[in-house]
C-alpha cells in the first residue's frame, strides 16, 4: 500500500495521455498502475480489469485477473 501522491498523480496523467486515455474511467487504473510502476522486482496487479491495466502497466508488471 502507498498513499496517493502527488507524483503518483502526475505519473498517472501521463500514463493516461501516453496511452490516449482519459476520464474517470480510467483514473484510478492510471493510479494503480503509475504505483506498481515505482516498485522493484517482480510486480502483480491483481483486478478484474486486465485489459485497462494491460495498456497501462509495463510489460515487467504481471497483471493478472481477480
Amino acid at each position: 500500500m502507498r498513499p496517493a501522491t502527488e507524483e503518483i498523480a502526475r505519473a498517472a496523467s501521463k500514463l493516461l495521455v501516453a496511452n490516449g486515455l482519459h476520464g474517470h474511467r480510467y483514473a484510478i487504473d492510471a493510479m494503480l498502475a503509475a504505483t506498481a510502476h515505482l516498485e522493484h522486482g517482480d510486480v502483480t496487479v491483481v483486478t478484474s480489469d486486465v485489459d485497462d491495466l494491460r495498456r497501462l502497466c509495463h510489460r515487467r508488471i504481471a497483471v493478472e485477473r481477480i
